[in-house]
Protein backbone atom coordinates (compact mmCIF):
# COMPACT_ATOMS: atom_id res chain seq x y z
CA UNK A 1 0.00 0.00 0.00
CA UNK A 2 0.78 3.57 -0.93
CA UNK A 3 0.93 6.25 1.97
CA UNK A 4 1.51 10.19 1.28
CA UNK A 5 2.40 11.78 4.75
CA UNK A 6 2.49 15.65 5.42
CA UNK A 7 5.08 16.36 7.34
CA UNK A 8 3.60 19.25 9.82
CA UNK A 9 4.44 21.59 12.18
CA UNK A 10 7.62 22.92 9.49
CA UNK A 11 8.74 26.57 10.71
CA UNK A 12 9.05 29.15 7.87
CA UNK A 13 12.46 28.31 6.02
CA UNK A 14 15.08 30.69 6.24
CA UNK A 15 18.67 30.71 4.40
CA UNK A 16 21.06 28.03 6.23
CA UNK A 17 18.04 25.98 7.79
CA UNK A 18 18.62 22.34 7.66
CA UNK A 19 16.20 20.80 6.08
CA UNK A 20 16.87 17.19 6.57
CA UNK A 21 17.21 18.00 10.40
CA UNK A 22 13.77 19.54 10.25
CA UNK A 23 11.82 16.97 8.86
CA UNK A 24 13.93 14.17 10.87
CA UNK A 25 12.49 15.90 14.17
CA UNK A 26 9.25 15.64 13.38
CA UNK A 27 9.06 12.02 11.52
CA UNK A 28 10.52 8.70 11.23
CA UNK A 29 11.83 7.95 8.27
CA UNK A 30 12.08 4.25 6.55
CA UNK A 31 14.05 2.45 3.99
CA UNK A 32 12.36 3.00 0.53
CA UNK A 33 10.76 6.30 1.66
CA UNK A 34 10.66 9.28 -1.01
CA UNK A 35 11.02 12.57 0.73
CA UNK A 36 9.16 15.43 -1.24
CA UNK A 37 10.07 18.83 -0.64
CA UNK A 38 8.59 22.15 -2.69
CA UNK A 39 10.90 23.98 -4.47
CA UNK A 40 10.42 27.11 -2.34
CA UNK A 41 11.72 25.84 0.81
CA UNK A 42 14.90 24.10 -0.71
CA UNK A 43 15.17 27.87 -2.58
CA UNK A 44 14.35 29.41 0.72
CA UNK A 45 16.97 27.58 2.25
CA UNK A 46 19.80 28.23 0.06
CA UNK A 47 18.98 31.64 -0.40
CA UNK A 48 17.88 32.10 -3.59
CA UNK A 49 15.57 34.99 -2.55
CA UNK A 50 15.97 38.52 -3.86
CA UNK A 51 14.40 42.16 -3.15
CA UNK A 52 12.54 43.71 -6.00
CA UNK A 53 14.06 47.08 -5.62
CA UNK A 54 17.74 45.30 -5.91
CA UNK A 55 16.50 44.96 -9.42
CA UNK A 56 17.38 47.67 -12.39
CA UNK A 57 14.61 47.18 -15.47
CA UNK A 58 16.02 46.38 -18.83
CA UNK A 59 14.44 48.34 -21.66
CA UNK A 60 12.79 44.96 -22.68
CA UNK A 61 11.46 44.40 -19.04
CA UNK A 62 9.69 47.75 -19.65
CA UNK A 63 8.65 46.47 -22.62
CA UNK A 64 7.39 43.28 -21.76
CA UNK A 65 5.73 44.57 -18.37
CA UNK A 66 4.07 47.42 -20.03
CA UNK A 67 1.46 48.73 -17.44
CA UNK A 68 0.32 44.72 -15.97
CA UNK A 69 3.44 43.74 -14.29
CA UNK A 70 6.31 45.59 -12.37
CA UNK A 71 9.22 45.76 -14.78
CA UNK A 72 11.55 44.80 -12.16
CA UNK A 73 10.10 41.56 -11.75
CA UNK A 74 10.26 41.27 -14.90
CA UNK A 75 13.72 41.82 -15.48
CA UNK A 76 14.57 38.96 -12.91
CA UNK A 77 12.58 36.51 -15.13
CA UNK A 78 15.04 37.71 -18.22
CA UNK A 79 17.84 37.10 -15.50
CA UNK A 80 16.79 33.41 -14.78
CA UNK A 81 15.94 32.26 -18.87
CA UNK A 82 18.29 31.02 -20.97
CA UNK A 83 15.61 31.94 -24.14
CA UNK A 84 12.05 33.25 -23.95
CA UNK A 85 10.20 30.29 -25.74
CA UNK A 86 6.62 32.43 -25.86
CA UNK A 87 5.59 36.00 -24.63
CA UNK A 88 2.27 37.18 -24.17
CA UNK A 89 1.99 41.09 -22.74
CA UNK A 90 3.45 40.25 -19.46
CA UNK A 91 3.44 36.58 -19.52
CA UNK A 92 6.94 34.96 -20.17
CA UNK A 93 7.19 31.91 -21.04
CA UNK A 94 11.51 30.73 -20.68
CA UNK A 95 13.69 28.17 -20.79
CA UNK A 96 15.54 28.20 -17.71
CA UNK A 97 19.70 27.86 -17.30
CA UNK A 98 18.43 24.25 -16.11
CA UNK A 99 16.24 23.58 -19.69
CA UNK A 100 12.86 23.39 -17.70
CA UNK A 101 10.52 25.13 -19.47
CA UNK A 102 7.89 26.90 -17.11
CA UNK A 103 5.87 30.31 -16.73
CA UNK A 104 8.29 32.92 -15.66
CA UNK A 105 11.35 31.26 -15.23
CA UNK A 106 10.29 29.62 -12.13
CA UNK A 107 10.49 33.41 -10.57
CA UNK A 108 7.14 33.61 -8.27
CA UNK A 109 6.44 35.91 -5.39
CA UNK A 110 3.95 33.16 -3.91
CA UNK A 111 5.07 32.17 -0.25
CA UNK A 112 8.07 34.99 -0.32
CA UNK A 113 9.36 34.55 3.24
CA UNK A 114 8.11 39.00 3.04
CA UNK A 115 6.74 41.49 0.52
CA UNK A 116 8.86 42.69 -2.13
CA UNK A 117 10.97 40.20 -2.54
CA UNK A 118 10.65 37.24 -5.01
CA UNK A 119 11.78 33.46 -4.66
CA UNK A 120 14.15 31.77 -8.00
CA UNK A 121 14.87 28.46 -8.42
CA UNK A 122 17.49 26.45 -6.56
CA UNK A 123 21.02 26.59 -8.82
CA UNK A 124 20.99 23.05 -9.12
CA UNK A 125 17.76 21.10 -7.86
CA UNK A 126 20.08 17.81 -8.32
CA UNK A 127 22.70 18.83 -6.37
CA UNK A 128 19.71 20.16 -3.64
CA UNK A 129 18.47 16.43 -3.57
CA UNK A 130 21.67 14.77 -3.35
CA UNK A 131 22.72 17.19 -0.75
CA UNK A 132 19.66 16.14 1.19
CA UNK A 133 19.70 12.46 0.94
CA UNK A 134 23.25 12.21 2.05
CA UNK A 135 22.36 14.70 5.27
CA UNK A 136 18.95 12.30 6.03
CA UNK A 137 21.42 8.77 5.85
CA UNK A 138 23.85 10.64 8.14
CA UNK A 139 20.60 12.15 10.79
CA UNK A 140 18.46 9.21 10.45
CA UNK A 141 20.31 6.45 9.06
CA UNK A 142 17.89 5.46 6.12
CA UNK A 143 18.39 4.89 2.61
CA UNK A 144 15.58 7.60 1.56
CA UNK A 145 14.92 9.36 -1.92
CA UNK A 146 13.87 12.88 -2.11
CA UNK A 147 12.60 14.81 -5.05
CA UNK A 148 12.48 18.80 -5.43
CA UNK A 149 9.52 19.63 -6.96
CA UNK A 150 7.68 23.00 -8.49
CA UNK A 151 4.29 23.69 -10.63
CA UNK A 152 3.82 23.45 -14.01
CA UNK A 153 1.61 24.25 -16.69
CA UNK A 154 0.78 21.90 -19.55
CA UNK A 155 0.88 22.65 -23.20
CA UNK A 156 -2.72 22.11 -24.45
CA UNK A 157 -3.72 21.44 -20.55
CA UNK A 158 -5.72 23.78 -17.82
CA UNK A 159 -4.21 23.83 -14.69
CA UNK A 160 -0.78 23.12 -13.11
CA UNK A 161 0.53 19.92 -11.29
CA UNK A 162 3.61 19.60 -9.58
CA UNK A 163 6.67 18.17 -11.55
CA UNK A 164 10.09 16.63 -10.34
CA UNK A 165 12.89 19.39 -10.87
CA UNK A 166 15.19 18.08 -8.66
CA UNK A 167 16.05 14.16 -8.14
CA UNK A 168 18.05 12.00 -5.90
CA UNK A 169 18.00 8.39 -4.98
CA UNK A 170 15.62 6.81 -7.74
CA UNK A 171 15.24 6.45 -11.44
CA UNK A 172 13.16 9.36 -12.19
CA UNK A 173 11.86 7.24 -15.89
CA UNK A 174 10.44 3.55 -15.64
CA UNK A 175 11.84 2.66 -18.98
CA UNK A 176 9.16 0.12 -20.97
CA UNK A 177 10.97 0.20 -24.07
CA UNK A 178 11.10 -3.62 -25.58
CA UNK A 179 8.81 -4.87 -23.05
CA UNK A 180 5.84 -6.39 -23.61
CA UNK A 181 2.06 -5.83 -23.15
CA UNK A 182 -0.50 -8.35 -22.03
CA UNK A 183 -1.27 -8.97 -25.21
CA UNK A 184 2.20 -9.44 -26.60
CA UNK A 185 2.80 -6.18 -28.14
CA UNK A 186 6.28 -4.64 -27.74
CA UNK A 187 6.47 -1.24 -26.23
CA UNK A 188 8.50 0.77 -28.58
CA UNK A 189 7.97 4.26 -26.78
CA UNK A 190 6.91 4.10 -23.70
CA UNK A 191 8.47 5.62 -20.65
CA UNK A 192 6.82 6.74 -17.81
CA UNK A 193 7.91 9.87 -15.74
CA UNK A 194 7.86 8.05 -12.15
CA UNK A 195 9.08 11.26 -10.45
CA UNK A 196 6.51 13.71 -12.01
CA UNK A 197 4.59 11.06 -10.70
CA UNK A 198 5.52 11.52 -7.22
CA UNK A 199 5.51 15.00 -7.36
CA UNK A 200 2.05 15.21 -8.70
CA UNK A 201 1.02 12.86 -5.70
CA UNK A 202 2.61 14.62 -2.89
CA UNK A 203 1.22 17.60 -3.96
CA UNK A 204 -2.30 16.03 -2.88
CA UNK A 205 -1.11 16.30 0.33
CA UNK A 206 0.79 18.89 0.70
CA UNK A 207 -1.75 21.71 -0.50
CA UNK A 208 -0.59 24.73 -2.08
CA UNK A 209 -1.55 27.87 0.61
CA UNK A 210 -1.35 25.17 3.38
CA UNK A 211 2.56 25.65 4.39
CA UNK A 212 3.18 22.33 4.22
CA UNK A 213 6.89 21.91 2.07
CA UNK A 214 7.39 18.18 2.88
CA UNK A 215 5.67 15.11 2.48
CA UNK A 216 6.59 11.63 2.52
CA UNK A 217 5.67 8.80 0.64
CA UNK A 218 5.83 5.38 1.30
CA UNK A 219 5.22 2.01 0.38
CA UNK A 220 6.84 2.65 -3.13
CA UNK A 221 9.20 -0.26 -4.88
CA UNK A 222 12.12 1.70 -6.53
CA UNK A 223 15.14 1.24 -7.85
CA UNK A 224 18.13 3.17 -9.53
CA UNK A 225 19.45 6.71 -9.32
CA UNK A 226 19.55 9.20 -11.38
CA UNK A 227 18.61 13.44 -11.99
CA UNK A 228 15.52 15.39 -13.26
CA UNK A 229 17.63 16.59 -15.86
CA UNK A 230 16.94 13.28 -17.49
CA UNK A 231 13.54 14.05 -17.78
CA UNK A 232 13.93 17.21 -20.04
CA UNK A 233 13.18 16.30 -23.31
CA UNK A 234 16.20 17.70 -25.79
CA UNK A 235 14.93 20.32 -27.81
CA UNK A 236 15.03 18.74 -31.49
CA UNK A 237 12.99 16.40 -30.24
CA UNK A 238 10.41 18.51 -28.81
CA UNK A 239 7.36 19.56 -30.62
CA UNK A 240 6.19 22.63 -28.59
CA UNK A 241 9.02 24.95 -28.52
Amino acid sequence: MISIVPVRGLPEIREGDDLAALVTERIELEDGDVLVLAQKAVSKAEGRVIRIDSLEASPKAVELAGDERDPREVEAVLQESRRIVRERGPLVIAETRHGFVCASAGVDHSNAPEPGTLVLLPLDPDASARAVRGRLAELAGRDVGVIVTDSFGRPFRAGTTDVAIGVAGLAPLLDLRGTTDRIGYELRSSQVAIADEIAAAADLARGKAEGVPAVVVRGLRLTGDGTAREIVIERELDLFS
